[in-house]
């Protein structure tokens, strides 16, 4: 592995878990805040890549090309790639106002899980307009089909997804050990394990060899690059 480190975020139930990558073996951090877990993956060894699987860059309208080209590179799993709601949308205070508002402007709903990860979102833009880090979008998903070149067919949740997927980053080098901390106590283990594929890309993405979707990435109103690195 490469000496800088490289960290993966993804959100749990109870805050962000990160898996580092860089060191010895995998390190895993939990905290409450995004801000709080990349500080401390920073304050262990310096952070060259900071990959989380959140939506950076809100459409004003239409789909974003990032979550099309994604939903095409996870073929039969593509409903685990939720299009990013316009940002009017998401500024109302419940679903069913936010689903009006997304079909007056691109004719379509918005999934209640898409809805549901906007405090998220608002986080992890507040944190990307004032951060230093060299931060970039991730999904999971998409990582664990460039790790096995071909779309997945088994969900996270089940036995035999969870499986494969702990086998691709076994053999990708990302060898998670039994003991996360507290990480391990916090985090399920599909967000442990969404975390390592989201390292996995930030170092593909420090190393020079990551794609993006799209390229260039798209920008709309809050002029913050919208693409997933893979």
């Amino acid at each position: 592995m490469d000496v800088a480190q490289v960290l993966g975020v993804d959100a749990c139930k109870v805050g962000w878990v990160g898996v580092a990558l860089g060191g010895a073996v995998p390190t895993a951090y939990f905290a409450e805040t995004i801000d709080d877990v990349v500080a401390q993956a920073h304050a262990a060894h310096p952070l060259a890549v900071v990959a989380v699987d959140i939506p950076i860059g809100l459409p004003d309208e239409g789909r974003r090309q990032a979550d099309e080209l994604a939903r095409k590179a996870v073929g039969g799993l593509s409903s685990s790639v939720y299009i990013t709601p316009v940002r009017k949308a998401l500024e109302e205070d419940d679903h069913a106002a936010a689903v009006e508002t997304n079909r007056g402007i691109t004719g379509e709903g918005v999934s209640v899980q898409a809805f549901g990860v906007r405090a998220r979102v608002y986080e992890v833009e507040r944190w990307v307009e004032q951060t230093d880090h060299h931060v970039v979008e991730v999904h999971p998903e998409v990582s664990f089909a460039t790790m096995a070149e071909t779309p997945l067919t088994a969900r996270k949740g089940t036995w035999t997804g969870c499986r494969h997927r702990h086998e691709l980053l076994a053999e990708s080098g990302i060898s998670l050990p039994s003991d996360l901390g507290t990480a391990g106590t916090k985090a399920a283990v599909d967000d442990i394990l969404d975390a390592a594929a989201a390292a996995w890309t930030a170092q593909r993405v420090h190393r020079g060899t990551a794609q993006s979707l799209p390229d260039p990435p798209e920008r709309f109103s809050d002029g913050l690059p919208a693409a997933i690195r893979v």
